[in-house]
Formats: C-alpha cells, sequence, structure tokens
C-alpha cells in the first residue's frame, strides 16, 4: 500500500519551494486594481513597482487549485530552463546564477527543497526508506545457529564411523573444529544481543548521560531507524553548511571566489545528487538495477564538470580538485550521518 505521507511529503515540499521561489506570475483572476493590494503604491503596469506583487490577483477556487499544481509540479519556464543545465552542464548554470541571472533560473535552495521532499517521498511510495526488518534478521540468526548444530551432529557422527572403521579423523577433526567455532560466535551474537532487541552490553567507558539512549536503541534499533529517517528529512539542510567549508579549502584565501559563490555550487550540487538518486529508484523500482546501480558513476564526472565550468578551471586543476572534493564530499556525508544517529539517540 502507498505511503500516504510521502505523497504529503510531495505536496509540502511543493509548497515550501513555491514559498521560496514565488512564480513569475499568479493566476489571472477577478480583481482588476488600481493600487497595489499588498502595498498601495499606484500601479503602472502588470507588477507593482514598489512590492513586486502582481497588479491583478486572484478569488477563484480553480485559481487556487491552478496555483497549488503549479507549487507541485513546479511546470514553468524556469524549470525547463534550469534542469538541463543542472545535468549536463552545471558550472555554467552555477557561474550565470552567481553573476546575476536569477529570473532565468530556479534558485537553488528552492530546487534543492523540493527535490529533498521528492526524494523522500519517492522513497516512501516504493519502501526505500522502511524501517529495518529486525525481526527477520533474528530468525535468519536462529536458522544459521541450528544449521551449525546439525552440521556439528553431522560431523560428529562422521567421525565415530571413521574410528570403528579404523581410517584417519584428521580432516574431520579440522572441520568438526569449524563447526564449533563458527556456531559458538553465533550464540555469542544472540546472546549480546547483537541482532535482536535484547539489552544492549556497554563499556563503563561510556558516559552516563548517553549510556540510557544507547541502551534505548539495542531495544529498539526500528524507532532509532525512524527518528534517523525523520532528522535526515527535516535536518537535510545541514548537508550545505558542512560542505561550504570543504569547498573553501579548494580556494583558500581567493579574493575572486566568495562563501556565496560556494554556498551556491554546493546547493546545486546537492540538487542534482537528490535528483540523480530519486531516478536511481525509479529505475530500480522498474526491474533495471544494473542501470541504476550506473548512477554511482555521475556523481564525481558532475562534479569535475561543476567544478571547471563555475571556476574557469583548467582540466588539471578540475581534475585534482575534483577528486578532493568527492573525499571531501564523503566526509560531509559522513559527518551528516553521525549528526543523525546523534540526534536519533537523544531525541
Amino acid at each position: 500500500m502507498p505511503d500516504l505521507e510521502a505523497v504529503g511529503d510531495a505536496v509540502t515540499g511543493g509548497v515550501l519551494g513555491r514559498a521560496v521561489e514565488p512564480k513569475a506570475g499568479e493566476a489571472d483572476g477577478h480583481t482588476h486594481e488600481q493600487a497595489c493590494l499588498n502595498c498601495g503604491a499606484a500601479l503602472m503596469g502588470g507588477y507593482c513597482h514598489e512590492c513586486g506583487q502582481r497588479a491583478h490577483v486572484h478569488r477563484t477556487l480553480s485559481a487556487f487549485w491552478h496555483d497549488l499544481a503549479h507549487g507541485v509540479l513546479h511546470f514553468e519556464g524556469k524549470i525547463w530552463r534550469t534542469l538541463p543545465l543542472l545535468a549536463w552542464k552545471p558550472g555554467d548554470l552555477t557561474r550565470r546564477y552567481i553573476e546575476g541571472q536569477r529570473a532565468t533560473f530556479v534558485s537553488p535552495i528552492a530546487l534543492f527543497l523540493f527535490s529533498v521532499f521528492l526524494l523522500f517521498a519517492v522513497g516512501g511510495l516504493i519502501g526505500g526508506f522502511s524501517g529495518a526488518d529486525v525481526s527477520g534478521v533474528e530468525k535468519g540468526l536462529q536458522e544459521q545457529v541450528r544449521k551449525a548444530d546439525a552440521w556439528e551432529a553431522s560431523l560428529v557422527k562422521d567421525r565415530g564411523q571413521a574410528v570403528q572403521e579404523g581410517r584417519s579423523t584428521a580432516q574431520i577433526d579440522e572441520k568438526l573444529r569449524q563447526a564449533r567455532q563458527e556456531a559458538s560466535l553465533l550464540r555469542e551474537m544472540r546472546k549480546r544481543g547483537m541482532v535482536q532487541g535484547a539489552t544492549v552490553r556497554i563499556s563503563d567507558d561510556v558516559p552516563g548521560w548517553l549510556r540510557e539512549p544507547i541502551e534505548k536503541a539495542g531495544k529498539n534499533p526500528q524507532l532509532l531507524f525512524y527518528k534517523v529517517k525523520t532528522n535526515a528529512y527535516k535536518f537535510s539542510w545541514l548537508l550545505i553548511p558542512l560542505s561550504v567549508p570543504f569547498l573553501w579549502l579548494l580556494f583558500p584565501f581567493s579574493r575572486r571566489f566568495r562563501l556565496y559563490d560556494h554556498t551556491v555550487f554546493v546547493t546545486y550540487s546537492l540538487c542534482f545528487m537528490t535528483l540523480l538518486l530519486v531516478v536511481a529508484l525509479l529505475v530500480g523500482m522498474a526491474g533495471l538495477p544494473q542501470i541504476a546501480g550506473f548512477a554511482a558513476l555521475l556523481p564525481p564526472i558532475h562534479m569535475y564538470r561543476q567544478l571547471r565550468g563555475a571556476y574557469g578551471l583548467s582540466r588539471f586543476g578540475a581534475l585534482v580538485r575534483t577528486v578532493l572534493l568527492v573525499t571531501f564530499a564523503t566526509i560531509a556525508l559522513g559527518l551528516f550521518g553521525l549528526a543523525l544517529f546523534a540526534l536519533g539517540l537523544l531525541d
């Protein structure tokens, strides 16, 4: 059954994206004013020259749903000018936006918001972000213990028969040792609650304020996974400030490139990675996992093209910085994951 919350996430993402990125024009309604309804300034065209609001605002139900459709689907000229450049010429898109072409393209933060909500909506619909099935893992572990015991019993029987027949038992003894070692390891895993929801043993060196959250997570790992997923949804924007300092390290103390430039670069890059993951999920759902796996090769190529185009780098300079940027991106993603895990524990 489709996750209805995922559908709601898509709608919410579209609405928030529209709040950050107002569209070029509203649906024409029934009001035709001589003064701006927002600030009261005299109108001299289709838009107020003081606050920018459209002169003619709508008050019809059909226009309301028309706005909602635009907010969710973002079907307007900007998106079709932005997405092709984001996919093929990300450096050109980044540079042109930084240099002032704001009305031509969707702003990076609006596109980022919509991309993140779309990712979680699609993930929820296809079950890609569902909780871990701990009970299933526990059953699998029990089955492994049963097979190890059966193997050991069979080897003991073979050894006894070999002794009666006067044959060498060296090979059987070695296999028997391996079987007993495997069974002992599996039992130790279950005893310590490494898979099932038992109380997790914690070292005495762990501070008291952290001991209780870890114990709760061990008892209910599915709840921890849900908290991490929810926090990833709410704090996805944290990836931007985590990534910008690493990008700054590629151009330390540069007077040509500012932190604003790096922020636009990072946000557009995250937009592409998020939309790429959405496409990979959909392609995988369509039964083409090989093509979906190919998506893992695209991020470094995209980073290289964006670096070279946005910062005007040579091929060698862009290549060296791409290697560093992939490393930095991995570190930033790891820090983001640790932050989500910590929030899940302490929430």
